[in-house]
């Protein structure tokens, strides 16, 4: 009788994220218990968690595991994003134990949804493959679709919910249309051997065709002209806490990808994408910065404002190189900063009555 033999899975490489995955799990199942007047200490074990998430990616600085068949990647660079990521959703949730004590809107699925969508990010900075692009993307959206429609009674967090899920997908399905092209001209979804095919090295117009439509897909996970519509009306609509976190995790984790796919798997084109972001980063820059002016509400004039920000964080990837990509990482980290303060004043003066 033959014994099967099952292969090793090396769970180090997505040690963060599962951390992260677990007190998710946490924290639902203690939103079931007593007390159920006040959730504030839901937020604590899921601020928690996401520390130990970020001091584990901290630990994890200089080492380089792979796992699934290099399906998942933890380097350096998603190390990184990790650490912009955490903290990004770590302010979150600080800001959230106030915000929604006051708005009424304290529940234990957010502070869940807000690990699972955290959780999904990380594992998208860690991909080194286009099919674990995908799904993270799907698993961080899907938490953010749900999270954005948190005020069921406001017509505005509604209609932001429905617009960012409706758009969302149609999105999605064109980042999927493109894997799926990439996959007939390179006969792989790993962005190593896709890098090494003969078709992703001249440039195969298949190739092209899956690139341009993927673009449509991280254009719209990153807000970028044309593809940022949706952008003005959810940041309005949706609470506070959660705009900042759209703006900031989300962003970079679209980044990250985007920075990986473009630079690792797709260097062959460089030309190609190079002259096609050259253009995108030069009307996202000019739309962003120009129709904030014309705005009265404020969150619909930072949205404008990120849009602008995405125009010059893609001016890194024209120009190329290591200098271009690093210029963006060190970017994203102050962008994140700075932007979930800004809602985080928005959301101290919504405590005045403003």
């Amino acid at each position: 009788m033959t014994d099967i033999v099952f292969p090793g899975v090396a769970l180090g490489g997505l040690l963060p994220a599962l951390i992260v995955l677990g007190t998710a799990g946490l924290v639902l199942l203690l939103d079931l218990a007593p007390p159920r007047d006040t959730k504030t200490h839901l937020g604590g074990i899921a601020l928690g968690g996401i520390v130990a998430a970020l001091l584990v990616a901290v630990t994890r600085w200089g080492t380089e595991q792979r796992a699934f068949r290099d399906m998942v990647l933890l380097d350096n660079y998603a190390l990184f994003f990790d650490l912009v990521i955490c903290y990004a959703a770590a302010l979150v949730v600080m800001l959230s134990m106030d915000y929604l004590g006051r708005t009424g809107g304290e529940s234990g699925e957010y502070y869940g949804l807000v690990l699972f969508a955290t959780a999904g990010m990380m594992l998208m900075v860690s991909a080194g493959d286009l099919i674990v692009v995908f799904l993270s993307l799907e698993l961080m959206s899907l938490s953010l679709y749900v999270l954005a429609g948190l005020f069921k009674t406001r017509l505005a967090s509604g209609e932001a919910s429905l617009k960012y899920f409706l758009l969302g997908a149609f999105a999605s399905s064109f980042l999927l249309y493109g894997i799926a092209l990439i996959y007939g001209a390179t006969g792989s979804t790993s962005l190593d051997r896709i890098a090494a095919s003969p078709a992703a090295k001249n440039a195969d117009p298949l190739v092209l065709a899956g690139l341009g439509l993927m673009l449509v897909g991280f254009g719209f996970k990153i807000s970028s002209v044309p593809f940022h519509m949706w952008a003005p009306d959810v940041y309005q609509g949706a609470p506070t806490t959660i705009t900042s976190f759209i703006a900031t995790g989300s962003k970079a984790a679209a980044f990250a990808a985007l920075i990986r796919v473009l630079v690792v798997a797709l260097r062959g084109a460089q030309a190609d994408w190079s002259a096609l972001l050259w253009g995108i980063a030069a009307l996202t820059m000019t739309v962003g910065n120009v129709v904030a002016l014309a705005q009265s509400n404020l969150k619909r004039m930072l949205a404008y404002s990120s849009i602008a920000h995405v125009g010059y964080m893609l001016m890194g990837l024209v120009a190329g190189g290591a200098p271009g990509a690093g210029a963006i990482l060190f970017y994203l980290l102050a962008y994140t900063f700075t932007t979930v303060g800004a809602f985080g004043a928005i959301g101290l003066c919504a405590r005045a009555g403003e």
